[in-house]
């Protein structure tokens, strides 16, 4: 297992995502099979189920390890999923195999964290609630981390309960609940790994409905945070057709809220063709080229433009500021460095990436032979999803430098949100 280091002085945060389950609740089929196909895979707004977790858990700063535990025989399906949506975080994801029940589920990804040395918090998640915005996590992360209670153990998200409350037995009404001093429970459950481990190594039966209710019978505390309406659980089918709605709503723009502060970013980036031979590098591959490009670094073009335009939608400074030509440690550097860390200067700030779109503009190469190429290795580097990335070409019509073939020049477009307040 390999994790990196968070970005923040807050606690460093582990997530268990649990998507072993069958879902025999939720029978479907698509139009080309016949089988039955769990839900934590089925398509939701344009990915996998699966998908929503893994991005709200990948993108906040303070996660350094998931566990995504899934249930045997769907290994190779859910490995397949994190290397076409999550390349660039594959390092931190690591797939385990769950048991017959939740809670078998969940103790095989504590004892995966505790083997592995992690000492933090650890977030259990359902992989059935799939709309997890990041200020949920923040608020529990800080409920958990500032409390001045010794004997706080966790601290999970909860919702008030509407409807009125009834005990039946045998379709009769035998008691009505105080609906006042009842609360529905969701997930993450976020709680100090070393006290959770403990109570999963000497589990005494499996029929606890979730992690806080573990630690309570263990006597205890737990501590709650209003939860929001969008966490609901995929169960039924009918709970997908509203979830879906959701998702498009809304849902597959991490964490913007209704006040959404969506800022765009522009980059502009030349390099002219030397004495030397090529190839080039251009927009992360390899490209032939009779000549290649000077530069101080690699001479990507691509990425530098892209790198400028996330730098400009932050309002922090351009490419030369952060990697300055007069500095020696970036000679000949590989520029999807240079992006990876306008990436994470992004996540820093709390911002979403939500589309890039680059212009190589040139005589030569020949740009679109590769531009699918190009979009994967940008969607590599920045864990973005493929088709948020545009990759385009275009001459000068023989006019300029570029139409003269003595250079090749590049524009970018980055659009960001700013990850606000979201209400519930």
């Amino acid at each position: 297992m390999s994790d990196h280091a968070p970005t923040s002085a807050s606690p460093r945060v582990a997530a268990i995502i649990v998507a072993a389950g069958s879902g025999q609740r939720m029978i479907s089929t698509d139009a080309s099979h016949t089988e039955h196909i769990p839900k934590q895979f089925r398509d939701l707004g344009g990915k996998p189920v699966i998908c929503w977790s893994l991005d709200a858990f990948t993108k906040h700063q303070n996660v350094s390890s998931i566990i995504l535990v899934v249930g045997q025989g769907q290994e190779a399906q859910a490995q397949a999923i994190i290397d076409k949506h999550f390349g660039h975080y594959a390092h931190i994801v690591s797939i385990i195999t769950g048991g017959a029940t939740r809670m078998q589920s969940v103790r095989n990804g504590i004892a995966a964290l505790s083997e592995a040395g992690f000492d933090g918090f650890v977030a259990i998640h359902d992989a059935a609630r799939p709309l997890l915005k990041h200020h949920i996590l923040d608020k529990l992360i800080d409920h958990l981390a500032t409390s001045s209670a010794q004997d706080l153990v966790g601290v999970i998200p909860v919702l008030p309960v509407s409807d009125s409350l009834k005990q039946i037995n045998d379709s009769l009404i035998t008691d009505v609940i105080d609906r006042d001093k009842a609360s529905a429970a969701q997930t993450p459950q976020l709680f100090r790994l070393h006290s959770i481990a403990a109570l999963y190594d000497n589990i005494a039966h499996e029929n606890i409905t979730d992690d806080a209710s573990l630690a309570m019978s263990a006597g205890l505390n737990v501590a709650t945070i209003m939860g929001t309406r969008s966490l609901m659980k995929l169960t039924y089918e009918e709970d997908f057709t509203i979830l879906e709605h959701l998702s498009r709503a809304g849902g597959n723009r991490q964490n913007i809220g209704p006040a959404m502060d969506i800022r765009v970013g522009n980059g502009f980036d030349v390099h002219k063709f030397g004495d030397k031979p090529g190839p080039i590098t251009l927009c992360g591959i390899t490209v032939e080229s009779e000549y290649g490009l000077t530069a101080h670094s690699d001479g990507d073009v691509g990425l530098h433009a892209l790198c400028d335009a996330l730098f400009g939608a932050l309002a922090d400074g351009d490419i030369g500021s952060h990697f300055p030509p007069s500095d020696d440690q970036w000679k000949n550097a590989d520029s999807a460095r240079f992006l990876d860390y306008a990436v994470e200067q992004c996540h820093n700030a709390k911002a979403s990436i939500l589309h890039l779109d680059l212009t190589l503009i040139c005589e030569y190469p020949k740009i679109t032979p590769h531009r699918d190429a190009m979009r994967k290795r940008i969607a590599e580097i920045t864990g973005l999803d493929i088709g948020r990335i545009a990759v385009k070409a275009t001459t000068s019509e023989g006019l300029g430098f570029t139409g003269r073939r003595e250079g090749i020049a590049a524009q970018a477009t980055a659009t960001i949100c700013y990850n606000g307040a979201e209400s519930s």
